[in-house]
């Protein structure tokens, strides 16, 4: 009769506690709670699972009749309930923080305009250092649950003894994972990069999607992945177009002849960009930047856009629309390449088979200016 009522009270105590965490998770999902705090009721949902197995592997390892078993059951039992309570409370610890700072993160990547740069650093500090708390708390979790074995503690007593050697020999061998760890750590707290940075990096131009422990995944405007080690960041050059703000500046090259109507032209500009809903009314100015030794000269048109994705977009546009101006209006400023040909009078009259004044008649240097489009 013990033994009976011994197995009732673990699934009455197993039952009461699961019936708990459903309650729990109902009053969080509720909607007075939900209208409260929005993210209570993904939380309730995210959190369910790992909740659920925790209050099972706590209740049954507090209620387990261990005196129905015999000593190497007992034992075997107590150990494995050892195991899944760590288990379990790492998996709800872990599911907890991500459920507490998800909501804020949210929020970090709504923010545009110019709070958008700090939101953007705060976001990647936040990532960066969940990361290495959800790292900690797994290396501790998997290091409780070795320890519970006796010949893991022994062996930790030993190598607890030569800690030196074992510490030394532990660092060269995780140097690169430490490496990009530390590296981690100074980019998110540098400001040096973050997520949405745009960057470019070995020649190639692009955005970083993602920023862990141990690298970064830059997307290229091709939509291709770039990924290279955190520690490269840290090491390398690279340039960050977005470092104090997402607004850059663009420009427009173009080769014209001399006769180009410089004044007209920079109207003409300023009439495009006034209409063009990529340009933020910042900056613009059109020059004359160079003066080319084949007739030419160089005019370099800036204008400035929101973000690097707009300033591509209006750059081009203005490439067309003076390229179509000039070549509408003003036809005689295309480029121009002179050359100048000269005949030979000597060369002219020994093509004639003839020698001498004769031959010679009409000839002599003439400069002809031409000209090729």
């Amino acid at each position: 009769m013990s033994a009976f009522w011994g197995w009732v009270v673990l699934a009455a105590t197993v039952a009461t506690a699961v019936i708990a965490v459903e309650g729990a998770r109902r009053l969080l999902a509720g909607r007075r709670l939900s209208a409260r705090w929005p993210g209570a009721g993904e939380a309730a949902r995210r959190c369910a699972a790992p909740g659920f197995t925790f209050a099972v592997v706590i209740s049954t390892g507090t209620a387990m009749p261990y005196r129905l078993l015999d000593d190497p059951a007992e034992g075997a039992v107590r150990h494995l309930l050892k195991i899944a309570a760590i288990g379990a409370t790492t998996w709800l610890v872990l599911r907890i923080s991500y459920a507490l700072t998800d909501p804020a993160l949210r929020r970090l990547m709504r923010i545009e305009g110019e709070r958008n740069r700090r939101a953007r650093k705060a976001r990647t500090q936040m990532l960066l250092l969940r990361r290495i708390s959800a790292a900690v708390v797994v290396v501790v979790a998997v290091g409780a649950a070795l320890f519970t074995f006796p010949a893991v503690r022994t062996l930790g007593a030993g190598v607890m003894a030569s800690a030196g050697v074992a510490g030394l020999v532990v660092g060269i061998a995780a140097r690169p994972a430490l490496g990009n760890l530390f590296a981690g750590l100074q980019i998110a707290f540098s400001d040096a990069l973050r997520l949405d940075d745009v960057v470019v990096v070995q020649g190639q131009w692009g955005r970083v999607e993602e920023l862990t422990l141990s690298y970064v995944v830059v997307c290229l405007w091709d939509d291709r992945r770039l990924i290279l080690p955190v520690s490269y960041f840290t090491e390398q050059p690279f340039e960050n177009w977005t470092r104090h703000t997402s607004r850059v500046i663009g420009s427009v090259t173009l080769h014209v002849d001399w006769s180009v109507p410089v004044e007209e032209l920079r109207g003409e500009l300023y009439t495009m960009l006034r209409d063009h809903p990529l340009w933020d009314r910042r900056e613009w100015i059109l020059q004359v930047t160079d003066v080319l030794p084949n007739g030419l000269v160089q005019l370099r048109a800036l204008m400035s856009a929101a973000d690097s994705a707009s300033a591509w977009d209006l750059r081009c546009d203005a490439r067309e629309h003076l390229v179509a101006y000039v070549r509408e209006n003003h036809p005689a400023a295309l480029p121009r390449f002179r050359a100048e040909l000269t005949e030979n009078a000597g060369t002219a009259g020994s093509a004639g088979g003839t020698g001498g004044p004769e031959g010679a008649e009409g000839a002599g240097p003439a400069s002809v200016p031409t000209s090729h489009r």
